[in-house]
């Protein structure tokens, strides 16, 4: 009975231990350059550049950029314009020009904000290489673009925690 006690009692603190560890990676990008905040899952998470007041720009890698690059973009669109339109249009002036293209499918997403994400692959340095990028709508002229980008296999292993990044994101204030 006493072992038994001992095994429950031991059990129970390994949980916490394990429960608190998970907990106290999590922190949330918040700067007074750019309009809106997110969660970052884990510490491995670094940021590359910082935004300025001049330059909103940020951007992440987990890790070693090759394992995972994120970069985070603020576009004007036009109040009619569908994220559909603005995806193709990105497709055909930017992405298949990259070595070994292949176009993904489409997803609708939903999170803090609700948009959709668009899957692609493509080769770099003889490296298979992918892309997910989260086109998110802040409002009726405005989207967030979070483009994802690593090895193919790297950038699949972390996907739980890229979606995690799309989800938590928002807008101040909203």
């Amino acid at each position: 009975m006493k072992r038994f006690t001992f095994s429950l009692v031991f059990f129970a603190i390994l949980s916490v231990i394990f429960t608190a560890s998970t907990f106290a990676q999590t922190s949330t990008f918040n700067d007074k350059n750019v309009e809106y905040t997110f969660d970052l899952p884990e510490r491995i998470w670094k940021m590359t550049v910082k935004p300025t007041a001049a330059t909103p720009t940020v951007e992440f890698v987990f890790g070693d950029r090759l394992d995972g690059h994120l970069e985070i973009r603020k576009m004007s669109v036009k109040s009619n314009e569908m994220l559909s339109d603005v995806i193709t249009r990105e497709q055909e002036q930017k992405f298949q020009f990259k070595p070994g293209y292949i176009a993904g499918k489409e997803e609708n997403f939903s999170g803090n904000l609700k948009g959709k994400v668009f899957n692609w692959e493509y080769v770099q340095s003889g490296k298979n290489m992918s892309g997910r990028f989260y086109y998110l709508k802040a409002d009726a002229t405005t989207i967030y673009v979070l483009r994802f980008t690593g090895l193919r296999d790297k950038l699949r292993t972390i996907r739980n925690q890229v979606d995690s990044i799309a989800r938590t994101f928002k807008i101040r204030g909203k």
